[in-house]
Order: structure tokens, then sequence, then C-alpha cells
């Protein structure tokens, strides 16, 4: 693992897109998984910056989403959909056909899971892996348990994962996770984890001992060959 310590939000956001535009420019149809929240907000703050300036650079940019709430409208806007919709999807001008999402509000969340699943193996691996560090470790719905689950599957939402800041303001409570499941994360090519935010000293000192641990599966990509971890001088 490559871990950088950089010197505010600003610069981790513009070198995690710098590491992203990167591998783009090496496979222009890359697919790349994206996480919602705060933590990459900026990371695709300046990718559509470089979209402004240019376009052709994402023609073929496939995206799928990491995880999403359960049981909520479509349309909250505290959904994982709307948060990227607005931040990346949109503003990239990435067309329906080149980007996979789970619905937060299936009829029958397993077979939801399962087409997700079915959408990976078809379009899969991912190219580019973007993840934030939970406040208790999660990466996506991945929560900390005794085992952890490999594939795309429902989650049970933690207390700590129900204290986001986007369950708080949601206005609905979710009532489980879909997520892509610690495997589909590792067999991505290269990932990104991007370290940011208040309250996560603790965390984030046990994720960079390199211990590896299912009670916090974050620790998990210390078993990958290629992670770019920045951090956030702030954060620590």
């Amino acid at each position: 693992m490559e871990i950088k310590i950089v010197d505010n939000y600003d610069v981790m956001s513009g070198a995690a897109a710098e590491v992203i535009l990167g591998e783009l420019g090496r496979k222009p149809d890359m697919l790349m998984c994206t996480a919602g929240g705060k933590s990459p907000s900026g990371t695709y703050g300046f990718l559509a910056g470089k979209y402004r300036e240019y376009p052709e650079l994402f023609d073929r940019l496939r995206i799928i989403k990491l995880d999403e709430w359960g049981g909520i409208s479509r349309d909250n806007p505290q959904s994982c959909e709307v948060y990227l919709q607005e931040k990346i999807v949109k503003p990239l001008h990435i067309k329906e056909e080149r980007y996979i999402s789970f619905d937060s509000n299936p009829k029958k969340p397993e077979e939801e899971c399962t087409r997700i699943a079915t959408c990976l193996k078809q379009n899969g691996p991912v190219d580019v892996c973007v993840l934030g560090l939970g406040l208790n470790g999660h990466i996506a719905f991945n929560e900390p348990g005794n085992f952890l689950q490999p594939h795309c599957h429902i989650a049970i939402l933690s207390e700590r994962s129900m204290q986001h800041p986007m369950a708080i303001k949601m206005g609905e409570i979710p009532s489980y996770g879909m997520t892509l499941g610690i495997s589909d994360i590792l067999q991505s090519k290269k990932i990104i984890m991007l370290v940011t935010g208040s309250g996560k000293k603790e965390i984030i000192d046990r994720f960079l001992s390199g211990k590896v641990t299912s009670e916090l599966p974050a620790s998990f990509l210390w078993l990958h060959e290629d992670v770019i971890c920045l951090v956030d001088k702030k954060a620590i």
C-alpha cells in the first residue's frame, strides 16, 4: 500500500483525481467504482472541472455505484443515487448504458443484488475503485463483524453507519444497505482510499497499523497489491 499524507482535503482530492485521469488515459473505457459521501466529493469536483476542458476524455468512461441505502425513496436527496447523479454522472455526461446502479427501493432486494453482481461479472472487474473510510472502519456497507461477505449482498446497517450525515439528513430511515462485497472490491485493479473527516483518528490509527481483521473491514485493503491511500493531515 502506498500511503501519502497530504496537507489538506483539496490536495487529497486533486491527487486522487490525477490518479483517476492517468488510468483513464491508459484505458478510456475503464470501469470506475464510485462511493458516496464527503470524502470523494472534492475528487469528483476536480473531474467535473476537467470535463469542462476536455469532455472527450470521458466519452467511454463507465461507472458502477459502490453501495446504496435500502428501503428509501429513489428520489431521496440523501440517497447515494441522487448524490452520484449530482456529483459525477451528470457532470461527466455518463450515459445510461455506461452506468450500473442499485435501485434504492427494489421490491426484491436479493434480486437487485443478484442483478448488480451479474452486471459486474459482465462488465468487470473494476479498473479503479474509489473508497472512503467509515467511522467504524467499514468500506461501503461491509460492516465490522466475525466475517465479511465476498460478493454483492444486503447489509445490516451498524449504528455507526446510521450516524453518517447522509442518514441523519435523510428524513426516512433506511432499513438495510446494498453493497459490493469485500472480494468484489479487492478484485479491482487499482484502489484509491480517501481518508478524511473529523472523529476518525482512532480508526485511522488502527487502519494504518496494517493489521488485517474482519473487525476493521478496510484493513483487508492491505492484501491488495495496488492501493493508494491518501490521508488528509487534518484528520490525524
